[in-house]
C-alpha cells in the first residue's frame, strides 16, 4: 500500500491508501511480545533498546531523504523510496522461529518442543526434563482474591502457578475482560494513558519542528498562517530533531538499568516539559531547534521504555491483546495531536498549544509513578 500510494490519482485516493500503510504499520506491536518470549529477564532492556536504535535509525533516514528527495523530487518519489525496506523484511519472516506459546496453543506440541531445542542448542544450554504439556482450559481469574501485585509477580514468587491460557473458542474475549479485572485494572488504565500522552507527544513534537518557525513568522508580522514552498529549512530542522533520538536512546538505556521502568519513564517525561516550557514564548530559529532536539530526545527515551514496561507487565496469554490495545488508544494521541500542534499554532496560539502539551506530559509522568509494579529483573509470566 505504501508503494501504490506513490501512484495515487488523487487526495482521496492517497488518504485511503495512507490509511491501510497505518493499518500494516500499528500491527508491529507483536514483534515486542514475540521477542521478549525469548529474551533473559536482565537483557530485556538493553535489546528492547538495540532494536528501538534502528527504529530511530529508519527515522533518520527518512528525513533525511526527505531532505534530499523533495526539494529536487516530488512526494511521489518519497513515498516509493519509504516503501522499498518493507520489501526487503518480508523475506525474513520465513526464517523467524515461532512463539512455542503460540505453537502450544494450537496444539503444535512437536513444533513448539523444536523451537525450544533449537534455543537450547544456540545457548548451549539443556532442556528442563520432562515433557512440554499445555494446558488449554485455565484462564485468569477476574474474581480471584489476589491484589494486582500479587497478579504480577513471577510465576516463581507464587504459591500457586497459572497457565492463564485463553481456549480458542473465547480467548481475545477473556483475554479483554481479564485485562479490565480487578487484577489488571490500575495497570491497563495507566498503561492506556501514558500510551495516549506519550505518542500525543511524539508525534506532536515532529509537527512543533515544521510548524514553530512558520508560526513564528506569521504572527510576528500579523498575518495568518503563510508558509513557502521553497524553504528547505523544514527538512533540515526535521533532519536535526530526528537525530535528538540517538541521545535519547542513549540516556534511557542507562537509565532503565540504573532507576528502573518506571522512574526513567517520569524522569524523562518530566524533562521533556522542561524542554517544552520556553517554547510558550516565541524563540529563535536556532533555539527553538535545540529544545525541541531535548525535547524529542526525552520523548524518545520514554516512548522506548513504555514500549518495554508493557510487555513485562502482561502475562503471556494476554500479552499481545494487552499492548496491542494500549497502542490503539495512543494512535488516538496521534490523530488528535495535530489540532493542537497545527490548528493552534496556525491560529496563533503558541502558549496555549505547548501548554497543553505540558499538561498532557506531566499528567503522564504521575501515571508513570502510580505504575503498581517495578519490572525490572522481573521474569516473564
Amino acid at each position: 500500500m505504501g508503494f501504490i500510494s506513490a501512484l495515487s490519482p488523487n487526495y482521496l485516493c492517497l488518504m485511503a491508501l495512507r490509511f491501510l500503510v497505518g493499518v500494516g504499520v500499528v500491527g508491529g506491536h507483536v514483534f515486542s511480545s514475540w521477542f521478549l518470549e525469548f529474551v533473559p529477564a536482565q537483557n530485556r532492556g538493553t535489546w528492547m533498546i538495540v532494536f528501538s536504535f534502528f527504529w530511530t535509525l529508519g527515522t533518520v533516514l527518512e528525513a533525511s531523504l526527505a531532505w534530499v528527495v523533495l526539494p529536487a523530487l516530488s512526494w511521489r518519489w518519497l513515498l516509493g523510496f519509504t516503501a522499498v525496506p518493507c520489501f526487503l523484511l518480508l523475506p525474513f519472516f520465513g526464517i523467524t522461529p515461532e512463539s512455542p506459546r503460540y505453537l502450544c496453543a494450537q496444539n503444535r506440541m512437536s513444533d513448539a518442543t523444536l523451537v525450544l531445542e533449537r534455543i537450547s542448542k544456540t545457548n548451549q544450554e539443556a532442556l528442563p526434563a520432562g515433557i512440554l504439556t499445555y494446558n488449554h482450559g485455565t484462564e485468569v481469574d477476574p474474581n480471584a482474591p489476589t491484589c494486582e501485585i500479587d497478579h504480577l509477580l513471577p510465576v516463581k514468587e507464587k504459591k500457586c502457578t497459572h497457565d492463564n491460557a485463553m481456549s480458542s473458542k473465547s480467548g481475545s474475549v477473556a483475554a479483554l475482560r481479564s485485562l479490565l479485572s480487578r487484577n489488571l485494572r490500575r495497570s491497563t488504565l495507566l498503561l492506556w494513558f501514558v500510551f495516549y500522552a506519550n505518542t500525543f507527544a511524539y508525534y506532536g513534537l515532529v509537527l512543533l519542528t515544521s510548524q514553530l518557525s512558520d508560526a513564528n513568522r506569521s504572527c510576528a508580522s500579523g498575518l495568518r498562517y503563510t508558509k513557502s514552498e521553497q524553504d528547505t529549512s523544514l527538512y533540515k530542522d526535521t533532519f536535526i530533531t530526528s537525530l535528538a533520538e540517538f541521545p535519547g536512546l542513549i540516556v534511557s538505556a542507562v537509565l532503565v538499568e540504573w532507576l528502573g521502568r518506571k522512574a526513567t519513564m517520569w524522569c524523562l517525561l518530566f524533562t521533556c516539559c522542561g524542554f517544552l516550557g520556553p517554547l510558550m514564548f516565541h524563540q529563535t530559529e536556532l533555539w527553538t531547534t535545540a529544545l525541541l532536539f531535548g525535547a524529542r530526545a526525552c520523548a524518545m527515551g520514554s516512548f522506548t521504555v513504555l514500549c518495554l514496561y508493557a510487555p513485562e507487565v502482561y502475562p503471556t496469554s494476554v500479552r499481545s491483546t494487552g499492548v496491542g490495545i494500549a497502542n490503539a488508544i495512543g494512535r488516538i494521541g496521534g490523530i488528535v495531536c495535530p489540532l493542537v500542534a497545527v490548528g493552534m499554532l496556525r491560529s496563533c496560539h503558541q502558549m496555549e498549544a505547548i501548554l497543553v502539551f505540558e499538561v498532557v506530559l506531566c499528567l503522564a509522568a504521575i501515571a508513570c509513578m502510580m505504575f503498581p509494579v517495578e519490572t525490572k529483573g522481573r521474569d516473564m509470566n
